[in-house]
């Protein structure tokens, strides 16, 4: 079995299964609401922010101008995850995560009460740009705090099947902001739906803020961030650092190789969801009820493949799965866009599932691998950082590419080499961490 190149060996701490399921819960319960808010967002982009708030030029420019904005929501996310890190491992996991709550449900909200470009001129987009600024600053801090609820409080052997009920997260926000969407769409006309019908999935999102209260109320700190203070003190006592200047002075390369592993994932993931939502919609005259229904139903079986994949790694070794989803991915690239192409609901719905299936491959053991990767005391700076990276390189930027690809290229092939270039920047970031972990 390999082992996963860890700093230092996450050590279970004797506590109540309850404590342990109630935090479980929590972590689970925070990362979907806050990715449903941050999904919602993405959806709304290929369907309507381009008319509402970008008006000028052709629809190709629009959506460009709305899938740059949904973009900049990931470079704000490393702001989240640094601040939300140094501040996470000098001051503890949950006020970070509560913090990361509220700031998102605020930012969400108030996009759903936005007025648009004709009522507001170019105020409108602005204030758009700065609300999703703030929405990746919420979910850059976000992911660190409720991985670290989880895996800290794991017990033996099932770090990667606690790591993974914060992965949950991300398909269950997919399932929850495709499903509200279809209900809007369903019970409006499309003038109304463009109207007003949209901004219902933003508004949902106050509902956030009841969790965060719920997780400062309810949810202790973690036994290992305790622990870990004591060190940090006599860190600070010998004046070594502060958590963030030792992850920059010596552990830099860690955190771009970690980055470097999952940017394919996250590209690949925000291309489904996003960006075939857009070409499908708009190039192959597909309708939207119909591939909204279909990124729904593959994003369902996630909820099955992700808890699988960690609890292979808890098995095997993070490694091994790991590497198995990134070759999975590189491999299916050019198939799943032939059959995209074809128009047909039925090969879309194959195609992106066989997709899905390498990427849940990949993000069920992502959460624990990232964790091990540093010590207590500088884990929440070092694996957010690590994450965010990936966000910014691949997720960020995919739906924008994408689309410009399409529009230069003339031909879906030119995102299937993006997503294999990147597929091997992340073999070779897997080859270096498994080649380190050996030689410990």
């Amino acid at each position: 079995m390999d082992m996963a190149p860890s700093a230092q060996p996450i050590t279970p701490t004797a506590l109540p299964t309850v404590n342990r399921r109630r935090v479980a819960t929590a972590a689970a319960l925070a990362s979907a609401v806050e990715w449903y808010d941050y999904f919602v967002f993405g959806i709304a982009a290929a369907l309507v922010l381009g008319d509402l708030y970008f008006p000028a030029g052709s629809s190709t420019a629009g959506v460009l101008a709305s899938f740059a904005t949904f973009a900049v929501g990931f470079l704000a996310r490393p702001i989240g995850g640094i601040v939300a890190g140094h501040l996470g491992d000098k001051r503890g996991r949950k006020p970070m995560l509560v913090l990361a709550l509220t700031l998102m449900g605020l930012a969400t909200t108030g996009i759903g009460l936005l007025p648009t470009y004709e009522t507001i001129g170019v105020a409108a987009p602005i204030l758009l740009v700065t609300l999703r600024v703030l929405q990746g600053v919420a979910v850059g801090a976000q992911w660190g705090g409720a991985m670290l609820l989880a895996t800290e409080y794991a017990p033996e052997g099932k770090r990667g099947i606690y790591g993974s009920v914060v992965q949950l997260g991300v398909p269950i926000g997919v399932v929850t902001a495709n499903t509200v969407f279809l209900l809007a769409g369903a019970f409006t006309t499309d003038t109304q739906f463009a109207a007003w019908g949209w901004r219902v999935p933003f508004l949902i999102g106050l509902f956030v803020l009841g969790l965060a209260w719920y997780i400062h109320a309810k949810v202790e700190e973690t036994p290992e961030f305790r622990d870990a203070e004591k060190a940090l003190a006599e860190r600070e006592k010998s004046q070594q650092g502060s958590p963030l200047r030792t992850i920059l002075r010596d552990h830099l390369g860690t955190v771009f190789l970690a980055g470097g592993s999952f940017a394919v994932n996250t590209a690949t993931f925000y291309i489904l969801i996003t960006g075939v939502l857009d070409y499908t919609t708009r190039e192959l005259d597909m309708k939207k009820s119909a591939v909204l229904t279909v990124s729904l139903c593959v994003s369902l079986t996630q909820l099955v493949l992700i808890p699988a994949a960690a609890a292979l790694s808890d098995r095997y070794g993070r490694i091994r799965i790991y590497t198995l989803g990134a070759v999975g991915i590189a491999l299916w690239a050019i198939p799943l866009f032939l059959l995209i192409d074809t128009g047909s609901l039925l090969w879309l719905a194959v195609g992106t599932f066989v997709a899905s299936c390498f990427l849940s491959i990949m993000y069920g053991p992502q959460a624990a691998l990232f964790a091990e990767l540093f010590t207590p005391e500088m884990r929440y700076t070092g694996a957010s950082l690590g994450y965010q990276i990936a966000a910014v390189c691949g997720g960020g930027l995919a739906p924008f590419l994408m689309v410009l690809l399409l529009e230069t290229t003339g031909t879906s092939m030119s995102v299937a080499a993006y997503i294999i270039a990147l597929s091997v920047i992340a073999l070779l970031s897997i080859k270096v961490l498994a080649d380190r972990a050996r030689s410990r």
